[in-house]
């Protein structure tokens, strides 16, 4: 069965952008990114696998989820379809006109449950807060670049998800001189 998997960057508080929806005060480079340039690859947009001149491996994700204004600033920026490589869905509680290769889903939670019945690579959960608070009960791997810096607000790791706790095991960490910290969990099943 596929994995659903959060991958995403997070300050030391818990956050996964400022409260603008910015995340300009997470570091980008350092010695953690041959971590996110080698084994999450599939994770990086078209774009930046054309200014590397390298190509989507095809061995972590072959799905990406995200919200809406997750995927706005791609738009913003004149990028449609950020992530072709992969089969991309979109959570929109209204319909929107977008790219072909995006597929929109007013029902995030359902259509994760019908792709981890598909057979296929894991699901990467791109963001935001909002829809991994929705999908918590299915997520089965957290990989958290903890970044060593404190926003004391923004929009949270899990949005403002209700208390319900969700345990998890932690499955690895590894630290680089960067600061960033990545910590991976594994969902711990009853």
């Amino acid at each position: 069965m596929r994995n659903l998997v959060y991958y995403v960057a997070v300050s030391i508080d818990g956050y996964i952008a400022d409260p603008t929806g910015g995340f300009d005060a997470l570091l980008a480079e350092g010695d953690h990114a041959s971590v996110i340039f080698g084994d999450y690859a599939d994770a990086l947009p078209a774009h930046v696998h054309a200014a590397l001149g390298i190509e989507a491996p095809r061995t972590r994700f072959d799905t990406v989820i995200m919200g809406w204004n997750t995927l706005t600033p791609a738009l913003t920026a004149g990028i449609t379809s950020p992530y072709p490589h992969l089969r991309q869905i979109v959570a929109s509680r209204r319909r929107r006109e977008v790219d072909a290769d995006i597929t929109l889903t007013d029902d995030p939670l359902d259509t994760v449950r019908e792709l981890k019945r598909e057979e296929g690579l894991d699901i990467w959960v791109c963001g935001g807060g909002e829809l991994a608070g929705t999908l918590l009960p299915q997520i089965d791997r957290l990989v958290l670049k903890r970044n060593p810096v404190v926003f004391g607000s923004g929009i949270p790791l899990f949005g403002g998800v209700p208390y319900g706790p969700h345990a998890f095991a932690l499955t690895e960490a590894r630290s680089f001189a960067s600061g960033v910290v990545i910590e991976e969990y594994a969902a711990h099943t009853a």
